[in-house]
């Protein structure tokens, strides 16, 4: 028996199954009580603190519920988040049941008996389940209409569709008959529909499936013409395209979704498109661990970063796979346990007992015009992982740190280059962090939703250890470039075309949005500590531009700022009592400052960043200007060696527009844009 301490409440799972709340605990930060150190040395965490994650999740969602009639609504948390209107509340309603449904369908499936706050939860969800067939409910949800679109609704319906498949016997079956009539034909007037050609697809998928594993006659063609739609979104080395991103949902919606889909219903119906979805998913254990750092951290990425640790999924999943030979589960659960840490132990993480809308805490430029604040527990779905046996390798392997003790060396940079999807993934041994380059190419004029065209995709690159900061009104920029547009405003570089991986290079165009004669031919060099940037300005005209290092967040003191001159070069150094970045301009720039910059980082209020800036005058208009920029890293208290600081030996201008650089040692690299 384990006790959990969670929000105001401490909870004791009894032996008979069912959960009971107890008030008044000190803390509200998720505790790993009695942790197994044995079978996970590096976490402490095992299936039942899993469980015991899920249902403090779980229980700070039921602390809004009293009686069976309250809603799944949630304090809304000020911002762009839905809903500014009555219009929106039912759908805000259905997302936090569906939703919260992820967490509670797998611990139901095991325990139906299952009671939080003094509530029978699965009475909770069928009765909440039924209000939504109900015309005189508040909850009620309106069929679509007969030429109406695609809705949030879908999205909803698929969610719910997806549990009551992994959970019937305590979710559907003991529904009334009038209810489940009254269901099927609100749920199949949205799944036999038209959809959104993304991962949507899925949510009419599972909406079709489930109702025809029920008895339903349901239109199957439309089923396989999804089913065959979504199988066109892979690339390949486990990545599918959301039109037009690669980020998280690949992960946690795509994959996931194929194999949950083929386990409960594919492989008995259609084991020819199970299979595919299978092949696909098996690709993912060559690339998607190195995405993660050393100590088990995800990367800030992509829209919708408010789902957390449902980035995890994959990993347990990789556990109902019939061969199972070459799969490193312990790695898989450290990665994962890693991440599920990452968050719940986090002070920020929960705020009325309700995860918020960001990455650590509330963060307004991460959240998405589509969330609400019961969006959250999309992250859900990582407890999907719970549905996998409890002698399953998943669960019963040690954890290691797999390629960070096996395979990587201090002072070496690793890179995983996938090429059907154009990603690179950098792993750091020296600082056990972990990078990725990915597509970014989305106009804001075209960004309707202000998402694709942001700092969530249009970042030079995403680290593990320095989430990305918001870029300031005033030019201050981390990781890219801003340039003083006609109209006298900083715009950030998004309109990327890769062109080519080679000899450890990244190499990249872009242009302004503004402005398509202010571009740029870019180079991305990663070096054992940091990043070498080698980019060529092609633009016809004079420009002011800024370019920016990563950003630190101002922890327990002030950030430390510091100047070394090292071989004719001046690097400049900020330091929080974490990590040490230094930025060293090598060609082509003007100066160097240090900004102080608020409420621009996910982690705290106060952090500091380095820019590099550049004021062309008239007569300085040639093309072809060379741009060198050291960007590096080390842990605090660590000291700078001048091989460090200065890791070029020699640089050359070549007659035909390439670069030599000799990095001390290793080879010369050729830059050939």
């Amino acid at each position: 028996m384990s006790f959990i301490k969670s929000l105001s409440w401490v909870f004791m799972f009894l032996a008979l199954g069912s959960f009971v709340g107890f008030s008044q605990t000190t803390t509200n930060v998720f505790e790993i009580e009695n942790p197994d150190y044995n079978l996970s040395p590096y976490t402490g965490m095992t299936k039942q603190h899993w469980k015991d994650a899920a249902l403090y999740l779980l229980e700070g969602a039921f602390s809004y519920i009293n009686t069976l009639d309250d809603p799944m609504k949630f304090p809304k948390q000020p911002g762009k988040s839905y809903p500014h209107n009555e219009s929106r509340v039912p759908t805000e309603k259905l997302e936090g049941l569906c939703r919260t449904l992820f967490v509670a369908a797998p611990l139901l499936k095991e325990t139906p008996d299952l009671v939080i706050n003094n509530i029978n939860v699965a009475d909770y969800y069928r009765y909440q389940i039924g209000k939504l067939t109900d015309v005189n409910s508040e909850s009620y949800i309106v069929p679509r209409p007969k030429n109406g679109g695609p809705s949030q609704n879908l999205v909803e319906f698929g969610a719910l569709a997806l549990s009551m498949l992994i959970s019937p016997d305590v979710l559907w079956e003991p529904l009334p008959q009038e209810t489940k009539d009254n269901l099927a034909s609100i749920m199949l007037s949205y799944g036999d529909g038209p959809t959104v050609d993304s991962n949507w697809k899925f949510f009419n998928i599972f909406v079709l499936s489930f109702f025809k594993e029920q008895g339903y006659t349901v239109n199957e063609d439309l089923l396989v013409e999804y089913l065959e739609k979504s199988l066109t979104h892979y690339r390949g080395q486990g990545w599918y395209n959301d039109s037009p991103a690669y980020d998280y949902y690949s992960m946690w919606a795509f994959q996931m979704y194929g194999m949950i889909w083929s386990e409960y219903f594919g492989k008995q119906h259609y084991p020819e498109i199970a299979d595919k979805f299978i092949t696909n998913f098996k690709d993912l254990k060559y690339n998607y661990p190195y995405l993660f750092s050393e100590d088990g951290k995800m990367i800030m990425y992509g829209r919708s970063i408010s789902y957390r640790i449902g980035a995890i999924i994959p990993f347990p999943l990789m556990g109902l796979l019939d061969d199972k030979q070459d799969i490193n589960f312990g790695w898989m659960r450290r990665i994962s346990s890693g991440v599920i840490r990452q968050f719940f132990t986090h002070p920020d993480f929960m705020k009325d007992q309700v995860p918020t809308l960001g990455f650590y805490g509330a963060f307004e430029p991460a959240v998405q015009v589509y969330s609400c604040r019961g969006s959250v527990y999309w992250m859900g779905k990582a407890f999907l992982g719970l549905l996998v046996p409890d002698d399953n390798p998943f669960w019963t392997a040690t954890e290691n740190n797999g390629a960070w003790d096996e395979t990587f060396k201090k002072d070496e940079v690793y890179n995983n280059f996938q090429e059907a999807s154009e990603i690179l993934i950098t792993d750091y041994p020296n600082i056990g962090a972990s990078e990725i380059r990915a597509w970014c190419h989305e106009k804001v004029k075209d960004d309707w939703q202000k998402f694709r065209s942001t700092e969530n995709y249009n970042r030079l690159s995403y680290n593990s250890a320095f989430p990305w900061q918001a870029d300031g009104e005033h030019g201050e920029v981390a990781m890219n470039y801003v340039i003083k547009n006609k109209n006298n405003d900083w715009e950030a570089l998004r309109l990327y075309n890769f062109k080519k991986f080679e000899d450890g290079v990244y190499y990249r165009d872009v242009i302004l949005e503004t402005d398509e004669n202010i571009k740029f031919s870019l180079a991305d060099i990663p070096l054992s500590n940091g990043i070498l940037r080698v980019d060529r300005n092609e633009s016809d005209k004079p420009i002011s531009m800024r370019l920016g290092h990563y950003a630190l967040p101002q922890l327990k003191s002030e950030i430390i700022v510091k100047k070394k001159k090292v071989k004719g070069y001046e690097a400049t150094i900020i330091d929080n009592g974490r990590y040490q970045l230094a930025m060293i301009p090598i060609m082509g720039w003007d100066k160097t400052e240090v900004l102080f910059t608020t409420d621009l980082h996910p982690e705290t209020e106060c952090s500091k960043v380095i820019n590099v800036e550049k004021n062309e005058s008239v007569s300085n208009t040639l093309k072809s200007k060379i741009y060198i920029t050291l960007m590096l890293w080390k842990k605090s208290g660590q000291k700078w060696t001048t091989n460090q600081l200065t890791p070029i030996k020699n640089i050359k201008l070549l007659e035909n527009g390439g670069i030599d650089i000799k990095i001390k040692g290793s080879k010369t690299k050729t830059i050939n844009y």
